[in-house]
């Protein structure tokens, strides 16, 4: 199966395959475009990585399904920015 396109807004998508009834839904997750100069948003091991490892983490705490789905939005974008507790590692 092709992967598809995100939802408008969104920077990459996963299809996912439900184990209980075999559905294949699309998870879009990350904020599309570039940088300010120009290169990529997501720049792991960064303070600009850092502050968002702190913000997803409050997420975490927030919306603890969300935090248990491995692929939930939350958890992809974290997975992307390679993120450990609080911080963004290289």
């Amino acid at each position: 199966m092709a992967a598809r396109k995100p939802a408008k807004g969104k920077a990459r998508s996963k299809l996912v395959k439900d184990p209980k009834t075999g559905r294949t839904r699309k998870v879009s997750y990350g904020q599309a475009g570039e940088a300010k100069g120009g290169g990529p948003r997501v720049r792991p091991g960064t303070a600009k990585g850092d502050a968002y490892c702190a913000r997803s983490a409050a997420q975490m705490k927030k919306f603890p399904s969300a935090a248990k789905d491995p692929n939930s939005p939350l958890r992809l974008s974290r997975k992307r920015w390679r993120c450990v507790g609080k911080k963004s590692k290289r």
